[in-house]
């Protein structure tokens, strides 16, 4: 099974990061800006909610670590997405899997270049310099 994987150096310590990546309000700052959470579910609307992902949470030790499942998707269900906040002099060390791909196909391919992205975002919304979501309700943010 292919996995995603990503790692970025962030100014910013695991507390301050941590929350961006456990809270649908996190996520609400650089993945979508289609978010809603319930009793440890987080649910991602894209384009006009013709894709949902949902994720539920399925282990954590704040704030060096979080893990979600995803339950929807095409490809994506099933899968799991693993943050892990490393403490380094100069901050973070960020490291990231999307883990349990079934297949290495075009979509797989196409989500390791928006994952790349997406830490980009990420690292700046932590760092105080926020971009906004990648994904806006209809449309890309660029």
């Amino acid at each position: 099974m292919p996995d995603i994987r990503h790692s970025l150096q962030i100014s910013a310590s695991p507390e301050a990061i941590y929350p961006l990546v456990s809270t649908a309000s996190g996520f609400e700052q650089w993945w979508s800006q289609d978010v809603s959470a319930s009793d440890g579910l987080v649910e991602l609307g894209f384009f006009h909610r013709t894709t949902i992902y949902r994720l539920r949470r399925h282990s954590a030790e704040p704030p060096q670590r979080i893990e979600w499942l995803c339950e929807s998707g095409k490809e994506w269900a099933g899968t799991r997405l693993l943050f892990r906040l490393e403490p380094v002099k100069a901050g973070t060390l960020a490291r990231f899997t999307h883990a349990g791909w079934e297949l290495d196909t075009d979509y797989y391919i196409s989500c390791t270049t928006v994952w790349g992205e997406l830490m980009f975002r990420l690292r700046a919304a932590a760092e105080g310099h926020p971009q906004g979501p990648l994904f806006l309700s209809n449309s890309l943010a660029y």
